[in-house]
């Protein structure tokens, strides 16, 4: 697997063994050239895996940048893939619900990539929106199969744009910059 943009461009990283679904090149070069330059702005990969879309970010200039993943099969590759990135990237390793449950930060950037089969993606986004972790102006994707459609509005986040991939779909949720800070 190989990085598609910014400073680690063509770069290659180890893929874990085990279940995993890596973001295709080209639905994830797809992704961050509608996002541009992340120079500036805060990162969150949730289901890091193998940590390529955390990589992706701190390659586009996205600082900081923290990858969380709970399977313990994937950690020492993902610590020895975001090893190579400009920045560091903090990795927690944890089940993402317990994450973000315990957040006390926000980020302008969230990313999540549960596995197809993840029965519970709209009750993520939920709680993703009542979190810490979006403020006003924040940005959640959500990497999803065609068949799975968590709504336009999930709690405070509307949808702004979605992209399609062949059976692959990222949703583009953004929290109105004019909402109120708590």
């Amino acid at each position: 697997m190989r990085i598609t943009g910014g400073s680690l461009c063509g770069r290659k990283i180890r893929v874990p063994e085990g279940v995993i679904r890596p973001a295709m090149d080209r639905m994830r070069e797809s992704v961050f050239a509608v996002l541009g330059d992340l120079t500036g702005y805060s990162f969150l990969d949730l289901f890091s895996g193998s940590g390529i879309i955390a990589l992706e970010a701190a390659s586009r200039g996205a600082d900081p940048v923290e990858a969380v993943e709970m399977d313990s099969v994937k950690r020492s590759v993902l610590i020895e893939n975001v090893a190579i990135a400009p920045v560091r990237i903090s990795c927690r390793f944890m089940a993402a619900e317990l994450y973000i449950r315990r957040a006390k930060r926000g980020f302008d950037l969230i990313f999540c990539d549960p596995p197809f089969p993840y029965r519970f993606k709209k009750e993520l986004l939920e709680s993703i929106a009542a979190s810490p972790l979006v403020t006003p102006g924040s940005l959640v994707l959500l990497h999803r199969p065609r068949e799975d459609r968590p709504g336009d509005v999930v709690g405070r986040l509307a949808l702004e744009d979605r992209r399609e991939y062949g059976r692959s779909i990222v949703d583009f949720f953004r929290c109105p910059k004019d909402e109120p800070s708590d």
